[in-house]
């Protein structure tokens, strides 16, 4: 995706699935790309695997929400498979 600045990221969506396997979403991250180096991005690109670690609570203990950047976030390359 790209928001309105044109930066790219992916959603992380925080939601519930019912009985019939319907489900609905309650909160999302953005997973900002633009700040992953150069470095990392062509390292993943020759591995075949960009990793993205992180918490996935926020400081209150709830589902982390909006816009998440280093260091809330660490990218890192590995071999896929």
């Amino acid at each position: 995706m790209q928001d309105r600045l044109g930066r790219r990221f992916i959603y992380l969506s925080w939601g519930t699935v019912d009985e019939s396997g319907t489900f609905t979403m309650f909160r999302r991250a953005k997973l900002m790309l633009d700040v992953i180096s150069a470095d990392v991005l062509a390292a993943a690109a020759r591995a075949g695997l960009l990793v993205g670690r992180l918490g996935l609570t926020d400081a209150q203990g709830g589902p982390l929400c909006g816009r998440v950047e280093p260091p809330h976030i660490t990218w890192t390359a590995a071999r896929a498979g």
